[in-house]
This record gives structure tokens, C-alpha cells and sequence, in this order.
């Protein structure tokens, strides 16, 4: 009887440990409450971001603009020879301004001299024989003009005298490649011509590039187009003077929409001596006063 007692006294006890148990799991889990899920919403709507992906741009609902151009030489000219010949006078350094037309360059002019002596005895020898063919016809010497227009040019071919002059009229326009002149103003760079080297015709000797003549070079996206135009107002800020600006306007604008979807645009710079072809610059949108 009384292991009976026992039995069903550890059976209530477990029993009671078990309910004792489930209620203390229960109570550690609480739903969110609405006034939980009101305040979690005006957190989010306080935050920075406003609930979006940290990091994400607010430029285009301030419509602000900037992105970055290459200031670039409106012209440059690479300078080659156009004959086979050793350069045997060069007037031109790394970073020094010329003058269009100005000699920067001479050639050696003793081989195509040789050909112009030997191209000046082919004519005089052409022209004997040009002349042997009209006596030969009956025409005397003095009165070849009187001989018609046809029979003169056939001699002419004949002799070879037609040939002979116009090789000649070449080796004395050859012999002006000996001379190079500047064929813009501007500043010399990338000086590749040695002193006595051989110049190659269509190898660089030097570039001159125009100082005084820049525009400033950067791309817009697709969807920026409808805010430019041509003699739209923008300033230029070059990274390497960032308190200098420049005011320029918009002088070209590419009809081509690159696979990436940007579009070339360019506008012509004043001149200053902050400014040289190839540096880097920020370019925004509007006039912006100093």
C-alpha cells in the first residue's frame, strides 16, 4: 500500500516539473507587440539612408554634375621627313616653342644634289635627241616651232625628253624635303630625332603640340544629354590647381552614343599658364564665379 502511495507521489512530482518546464520556454518568446513594429519603422525612416543600400547617390535628385575631362591641344602635328637622308642639323629642343615655318630641321643634301646634276644632263641629253628627230623629218634647227603640235609631242616621247624633264622637276622638289620647317606653332615634344641619326620617311621626329589653343574633353551619360548642349555654361577645375576655375561653354557634341552609353563632349578653353595639353580636370555643370 504504501509503495503504491510512493509510486504515484513520483509520478505527480514528474508531472508537475514537466508542466513547470513547457511554461518557462513559453515565456522566454514574445511576439513583436504593433507598437514594436510602429517604432522600427520610424527608426528606419529617421536613418541616412531612409532604409536604402548604404553608400547609394542623392546627385541626380540635387541635380548637381561633375565628372572628369582631359584638357587636350585643339592641334598637334607629328613632324616626319619624306626622304631617306641624315639629319644633319636639328634646331629643336624638348619643351621649346616654334613658330610656323620656322626651320627646325636639315637634311643632308649631297646625294639628292649628285641625282639633280645627273637629272640635268638626261634633259640635255634627251633634248639632242629630240631635236635629231625633227631634222630628221626635215625641219632645221631654229624652226621647230614651225613643225605641228602633234609631230613635235610624238618627238618629244620619242626621245625620252618628256620623261627626263618631269624626273627632274621631282629630284628639285625632293630636294626641299632637305629642309623642315614647323608646319604649325606651338611647343616641341616628344623629341625622337637624333643629331646625324637617319631620318626615316614616316618615322616620328618630333611632335609640336599648340599651347595656345585647348578645349577640355569628357564624356556625359545617355540619360544626361537633355541638360547639355551646344554653348552650355560649365567650369573646369584641373585636379593639379584645384582652387583655379575656368568658365567655358560647350563647343561640340558628338552625334554617336557609345556602346557604354556615353557621349563625347568638348568645349574650348582660354589659354593660361595653369593649363597644359594632357592634365586631368573636374568639370561641372554652370558657371561657378571666383
Amino acid at each position: 500500500m504504501k509503495s503504491e502511495r510512493f509510486a504515484t507521489a513520483i509520478v505527480l512530482a514528474l508531472t508537475l516539473v514537466l508542466i513547470a518546464c513547457q511554461n518557462g520556454q513559453k515565456s522566454e518568446i514574445h511576439p513583436p507587440s504593433p507598437s514594436d513594429l510602429k517604432g522600427n519603422s520610424a527608426a528606419a525612416k529617421a536613418s541616412p539612408s531612409g532604409g536604402r543600400l548604404a553608400g547609394a547617390s542623392s546627385e541626380g535628385a540635387s541635380g548637381a554634375f561633375s565628372c572628369k575631362g582631359t584638357i587636350e591641344s585643339v592641334s598637334e602635328v607629328a613632324v616626319a621627313s619624306r626622304i631617306n637622308e641624315q639629319i644633319v642639323m636639328l634646331g629643336v629642343e624638348m619643351g621649346q616653342r616654334v613658330h610656323k615655318g620656322q626651320v627646325v630641321a636639315r637634311l643632308d643634301r649631297t646625294a639628292t644634289e649628285d641625282r639633280i646634276v645627273k637629272g640635268r644632263a638626261e634633259v640635255e641629253r634627251a633634248e639632242y635627241q629630240y631635236q635629231n628627230i625633227l631634222m630628221g623629218q626635215g625641219y632645221k634647227r631654229g624652226a621647230f616651232d614651225q613643225a605641228p603640235e602633234n609631230i613635235r609631242e610624238m618627238a618629244r616621247i620619242n626621245s625620252g625628253y618628256n620623261t627626263a624633264k618631269a624626273a627632274l622637276r621631282q629630284l628639285e622638289h625632293q630636294l626641299t624635303y632637305c629642309t623642315i620647317q614647323a608646319p604649325i606653332s606651338g611647343v616641341v615634344t616628344q623629341l625622337d630625332a637624333v643629331l646625324y641619326a637617319t631620318a626615316v620617311p614616316g618615322e616620328t621626329l618630333f611632335r609640336i603640340v599648340d599651347t595656345e589653343h585647348l578645349k577640355v574633353c569628357f564624356d556625359i551619360l545617355e540619360n544626361e544629354l537633355r541638360r547639355f548642349g551646344k554653348g552650355t555654361a560649365i567650369t573646369v577645375i584641373p585636379i593639379s590647381f584645384p582652387d583655379d576655375r575656368y568658365q567655358a561653354r560647350v563647343t561640340a557634341v558628338s552625334p554617336v552614343v557609345e556602346k557604354s552609353g556615353m557621349i563625347h563632349l568638348e568645349a574650348i578653353l582660354t589659354p593660361h599658364p595653369h593649363l597644359m595639353p594632357g592634365m586631368s580636370a573636374i568639370v561641372t555643370l554652370g558657371s561657378e564665379v571666383n
